[in-house]
């Protein structure tokens, strides 16, 4: 045969068989809660990260998303996703606090939670079912401000979208994590809530069942327990179990 043909031939079947391609194996698919866009990477910057609402990515695992580890601002949904075999069992690794935040500027003199009563407030804050949406709501009833929801202008699909409307202007106030406020500490003012205001932040963490990669998913989950994942966490403003 020509030497030409042979040569030819040979990458056709090269081409069939993926031989010479990059065989290199998938990165992690890491599904998590928005809350954790900036520590998580900074615990192992090699997964592919997605980043929403704790809702909205356990509506799209439920729908087959290739998610090989679920990470929760709540623990409401990893529940569900193991009660319905979806996952393993989860773990909690983490809480957090609830934050009023304010633009800098604060042109409507909001310094505390009863002044998002105030007739005219922009108030933005996280859909229901967000877990930040819902620990919103709560935090309002337990001080007797749920009225304060008719100034809602707005309702996001995560914290971020929170944090955004905020730092740029475009609300008066949000409801957010205190872990988001340092990202944009240089453009709002955040005031803590009472204690009694204060939810019940429980992060939780679980290895999907279908995950094409359960040995990498499980050293993920162990490095985020472990001290360098530990410390990364407190270092980012959360609070991590003893």
């Amino acid at each position: 045969m020509h030497k030409y043909c042979i040569g030819t031939t040979l990458a056709i079947l090269c081409l069939a068989s993926g031989c010479g391609g990059d065989d290199a194996s998938e990165p992690l698919a890491v599904y998590a809660a928005a809350s954790l866009a900036e520590v998580f990477p900074a615990i192992d910057d090699t997964p592919s990260y997605s980043f929403a609402g704790s809702d909205e990515l356990a509506t799209q695992i439920r729908e087959g998303a290739p998610a090989d580890v679920y990470a929760a601002a709540s623990s409401k949904y990893p529940q569900e996703l193991f009660a319905e075999g979806i996952v393993d069992e989860p773990v909690t690794f983490a809480s957090n606090r609830l934050v009023l935040i304010v633009p800098r500027e604060n042109s409507a003199a909001i310094e505390s939670a009863e002044d998002v009563l105030q007739p005219g407030t922009r108030l933005v804050v996280a859909a229901e079912g967000v877990p930040v949406g819902d620990y919103t709501r709560a935090a309002l009833e337990a001080l007797g401000l749920s009225a304060a929801l008719e100034n809602v202008v707005s309702n996001e699909d995560d914290v971020k979208g929170v944090v955004a409307k905020v730092a740029l202007g475009e609300a008066d106030a949000g409801f957010v994590y205190a872990t988001d406020v340092t990202a944009v500490a240089d453009d709002v003012l955040s005031f803590e809530l009472p204690d009694v205001a204060q939810p019940e932040i429980e992060y939780r963490i679980a290895v999907v069942v279908d995950s094409d990669d359960p040995d990498g998913a499980g050293a993920f989950v162990q490095r985020l327990l472990g001290p360098d994942g530990r410390d990364a966490l407190e270092r980012a403003g959360f609070v991590v179990p003893t």
